[in-house]
């Protein structure tokens, strides 16, 4: 008892969970950067493989189907396999499938490689999450945005590193092989650094509702089940908003900047990292920001930039202008996926995870639906207007932030309480 005892507070101690915080911090630079290196590629890409805009954007909604469909087994492997495992693993799988895809001699191995890769993202986003709010626990403070923040910075990273290699004319293979190697040894050597054991599991019954009891409890219990499913469904919206406008920076912005607007590739892929840029900085002061004006405020706040910052890029056309746009885009939705995660890991009803679980898996349908329907409008219009998928994912969110708390509660499960 005594050696177990020791062992759990050398694992909690301040310098230990420091270690933990920045091996978590690993995993979402590693994420963020191994998928960003392959954007910059998607223009030439295209031409090489003579795909239509549609073509494409089924290709690439190929990447969130995988999330969809894998998202749901990640509870399980994290459960069977601890979630650093899963994680660790699972970013270099991510890394060999990307490869893969931007090496594809055809459009059906592109399609296929990205759905592998979609996968296994959809899996070691929930086990990064999940270990990032367990460390978050025994700080016994709010760290997930500055994870994700750390996220935006690898996606810049990984954004440049694909830019340069475009603009260099380095080949595809060479410069997606560096990017595996480095991203996953990365991974692998702050491995040692994660928390041990298993997932801690929330003991029967504390969710905070209380237990069915008959005839009339039964009634109650009911209504709160479907008040906690509406919240639920909220916060997927928000999720999913925050997840379309990631994507149409990812899929789009160098297609746009290079095709319609006539950039250079290495201006072309500026328009997202102009986008994860910002949304780093939106991140590394959505906490400050969160516990000042409250989750549902600084949701507003964002939604309303977002769709006039991109708004405005639309409607006067340029290639300066479309970068701050996508720029203005990140920033207004810095906070909206880490705070829709928190919000739903801490709905009261729901074992632990389980909200984390539903909202990270849904909220891919934005990255499943976006492309191949900004595709066939772009190809039956212009690109210019299927992008307007942006303004309206920050007015969906206003729509759908009442469902978030307020004001930041110092405890589990204070929201539904603060509308």
């Amino acid at each position: 008892m005594t050696s177990l005892t020791t062992t759990a507070a050398t694992a909690h101690s301040p310098k230990r969970l420091g270690q933990a915080r920045a091996a978590v911090a690993v995993l979402f630079l590693t994420n963020g950067a191994l998928f960003a290196n392959l954007l910059p590629h998607y223009p030439a890409i295209k031409a090489e493989l003579d795909l239509s805009n549609a073509a494409l954007g089924i290709s690439i909604a190929a990447f969130p189907l995988g999330a969809i469909i894998a998202g749901l087994a990640a509870g399980s492997l994290i459960r069977r396999f601890r979630s650093a495992r899963v994680a660790t693993a699972g970013t270099i799988l991510i890394g060999l499938a990307i490869l893969v895809a931007g090496l594809a001699p055809s459009w059906t191995a592109l399609t296929v490689a990205l759905f592998i890769a979609g996968s296994m993202d959809a899996i070691v986003d929930v086990a990064q999450n999940s270990h990032g709010l367990r460390v978050q626990k025994l700080y016994k403070r709010s760290i997930l945005n500055s994870f994700h923040a750390v996220w935006s910075i690898g996606a810049v990273l990984g954004g440049l590193m694909g830019a340069a290699a475009a603009g260099l004319e380095v080949p595809r293979g060479v410069h997606l092989s560096i990017s595996l190697v480095l991203f996953s040894t990365v991974a692998l050597v702050f491995y040692r650094f994660l928390l041990p054991g298993a997932e801690p599991e929330e003991p029967a019954g504390d969710a905070g509702v209380p237990s069915a009891g008959p005839a009339a409890g039964n009634a109650g219990g009911n209504v709160r089940r479907w008040v906690m499913a509406g919240a639920l469904a909220a916060l997927v919206l928000i999720a999913a908003a925050g997840a379309l406008v990631e994507d149409a920076g990812s899929s789009w912005a160098a297609v746009y900047l290079a095709g319609p607007l006539g950039a250079s590739a290495t201006i072309a892929g500026l328009g997202y990292v102009a986008l994860v840029g910002l949304q780093f900085v939106g991140r590394l002061v959505g906490d400050r920001l969160v516990d000042r004006f409250g989750q549902r405020a600084v949701a507003q706040a964002g939604g309303l930039l977002a769709a006039a910052g991109m708004g405005i890029a639309l409607l006067f056309p340029s290639v300066p202008l479309t970068i701050i746009g996508f720029g203005l885009a990140g920033l207004g939705v810095a906070t909206l996926v880490p705070a829709a995660m928190h919000s739903a890991d801490e709905l009261p009803g729901l074992k632990t995870g389980t909200g984390l679980t539903v909202v990270s898996w849904l909220m891919r349908l934005g990255f499943l639906l976006s492309p191949p329907i900004v595709g066939a409008i772009a190809d039956n219009t212009s690109l210019r207007t299927g992008l307007l998928v942006v303004p309206l994912a920050g007015l969906l969110v206003l729509l759908a932030s009442p469902v978030l708390p307020k004001r930041a509660a110092s405890g589990s499960h204070h929201w539904i309480n603060e509308k």
